[in-house]
């Protein structure tokens, strides 16, 4: 589709001396053609002409080019497919639909040279040089350390990782970076119930339920409350002057590394990995720095003893960066966040990832570092999710302690595939929860159904990998054709030994239609962050496999050569486009 897109750009460009990039989809079922433009309706109003005529002139200037022939002028039904010209069959044909659609087809010999080509040379072909030598940095999962993660820590993990894979594959180097507040109040709820407690064997979870504890005494007790204050201040100052030999602080020091070790095991187990942790901690002086200096300069302010950023100015609201103890808040340590990434990586792109909680709180530090540095936010993204909620819209709260740990949520979908399947394939649970919160497009809430996430059929991860063992099999009975295959294709992907009469079963093109698609899809994906685009065509994929499975025998098929070749490039397909989404595919189901 891409390179139909470019030379219908170049004729648009060439015809009317406009530079108009064209959208081409799939063709409603409605009309006989692969593919369809609506072009001439979005360019109708600006060439003062009525969308047939333009499509009418589109369609002469294309059928004068080599290997498209029109239709509609040689009285050709839009039926009619792998006629042959002059000993050559064409490669694409063109016709016109009202109200002023182009419409494309391909020869059956295109749409297989194509896939030799990918046959010989998968990689190359659907590489993508977008981001080449640019350096993005991708921040999410982002879990305070004195707590447990939770379902939406699990959500953004997978979704980080997938973006972070997506730019990869345009050729960035990307640094999957985490925050997490390792000071603040939500330490000192935690560490005033710890002090209290027998801590020689701690646990992460007798952390987090030292939070909840805390959180509760806080809200209620008003002595509580003031020692919880006064300890807050005490923990500040022990991490930001490294202090050590006294039992609060050793308390303290313990209970953080217990945290991170603790992260990086659970992002072991779900194959996501992290280059550079951040904690609060190591970014604040910057943000303090960085706010008291610009607060000379007019962009803050004072406002009862706190500075501010006054985001009325700009219709948002105001938020306090430093408290008037003189303490940085949450969003001054964002603020030294960005700069200490500029630092560290002076990096082209960089990528937040956070819950839909955090968009306005997001608007406003962006905002006030537009004012002095608005290179840094030109090249900032900030993207935001929903809530991971389960049938039933069960209301969570980690405060309440009733919230959905990451853990839970891994088990709860393993104990599903053993009661429905009786397996314990760590591969296909983890498919399973990775695919059931990527095939959703990033924004809304998510309801996560364990019982639908490990389904064989339907949309789901389970689904795609059976697809793709079943493919493989198909290729390991066909082993000893395969020398003959790659010898039957030249270095340029096409046939040897002459020009054959091919003619596709119709599930066999809508399975080489689809394939010729992917690149396309990672373009977007890659353009729009979107996982969720590579999931639901992967699923879309998959259909058509299966289609083009039950429809046309490979073994003993007197296209058994081809057909193999198209096995191996969908599982080519399947494979590349499921590790972008951090899925690994059994050997067997």
């Amino acid at each position: 589709m891409q390179d139909l897109k470019e030379q219908l750009k170049k004729v648009i460009q060439d015809l009317y001396g406009l530079v108009f990039d064209p959208d081409i989809t799939p063709a409603p079922e409605n009309i006989d053609a692969d593919y369809s433009t609506n072009a001439p309706l979005k360019l109708a109003k600006e060439l003062h002409k009525s969308p047939m005529e333009i499509a009418k002139e589109l369609e002469t200037f294309i059928s004068q080019r080599r290997g498209v022939r029109s239709l509609a002028r040689r009285g050709v039904a839009p039926a009619a497919r792998g006629f042959r010209t002059a000993g050559r069959a064409p490669e694409c044909d063109i016709n016109v639909s009202n109200p002023g659609f182009l419409n494309f087809t391909f020869s059956d010999n295109y749409l297989e040279n194509q896939i030799n080509k990918l046959s010989n040379d998968f990689d190359k072909i659907i590489s993508s040089d977008n981001y080449k030598g640019k350096t993005v940095i991708c921040e999410f999962s982002d879990p305070n350390p004195f707590k447990v993660l939770h379902v939406g820590h699990l959500y953004t993990s997978i979704v980080g990782d997938s973006i972070s894979r997506l730019f990869e594959y345009a050729g960035a180097n990307v640094i999957r970076a985490n925050f997490g507040g390792d000071v603040g109040l939500h330490v000192a709820k935690t560490m005033y119930v710890l002090q209290q407690k027998d801590t020689r064997s701690l646990k992460i979870e007798d952390i987090a339920k030292c939070y909840v504890e805390g959180t509760a005494a806080y809200e209620d007790d008003p002595a509580a409350k003031d020692a919880i204050t006064k300890l807050n201040k005490e923990i500040y100052k022990i991490n930001t002057d490294k202090l050590h030999d006294t039992p609060l602080a050793d308390l303290y020091w313990q209970g953080r590394e217990l945290s991170y070790d603790y992260f990086r095991a659970f992002y072991d187990s779900i194959g996501v990995k992290f280059d550079k942790f951040y904690p609060e901690s190591t970014v604040a002086a910057l943000g303090l720095q960085t706010v008291r200096e610009q607060l000379e300069k007019g962009v803050y302010e004072y406002s009862n003893g706190a500075v501010i950023f006054n985001g009325d100015k700009y219709g948002l609201h105001a938020r306090v960066f430093i408290n008037s103890e003189g303490v940085p808040t949450y969003e001054a340590k964002d603020v030294g966040l960005i700069f200490t990434k500029w630092q560290d990586y002076h990096f082209d792109k960089s990528v937040v990832i956070t819950g839909s909680e955090q968009l306005e709180y997001m608007k406003v530090v962006l905002k006030s570092v537009e004012q002095y540095a608005p290179e840094l936010v030109e090249r900032t993204s900030h993207l935001t999710h929903g809530l991971v909620k389960l049938p039933g819209n069960v209301k969570m709260s980690s405060r309440k302690g009733n919230f959905l740990k990451a853990v839970d949520v891994l088990d709860m979908v393993k104990t599903e595939l053993k009661d429905e399947y009786h397996s314990n394939d760590e591969t296909v649970s983890l498919a399973a929860t990775k695919y059931a919160f990527l095939k959703y497009k990033m924004g809304g809430n998510i309801v996560f159904d364990p019982k639908e996430s490990v389904k064989m059929t339907g949309n789901s991860g389970p689904y795609l990998l059976y697809s793709a063992v079943r493919a493989k099999k198909i290729l390991s009975k066909a082993k000893g054709l395969e020398d003959k295959i790659h010898a039957s294709i030249r270095d340029d992907g096409s046939e040897r030994g002459g020009e054959r009469e091919l003619v596709f079963e119709p599930s066999e093109r809508s399975l080489m239609k689809k394939i010729l698609e992917y690149k396309d899809i990672l373009q977007d994906a890659v353009i729009e962050m979107a996982p969720h685009k590579l999931a639901n065509y992967l699923y879309e994929l998959a259909q058509d496999f299966s289609r083009f499975y039950e429809n046309c025998p490979v073994a003993g098929s007197n296209q058994e050569e081809e057909r193999l070749k198209l096995v191996q490039v969908y599982l080519s397909t399947m494979t590349h486009g499921l590790n972008i989404l951090g899925i690994e595919i059994p050997e067997e189901m």
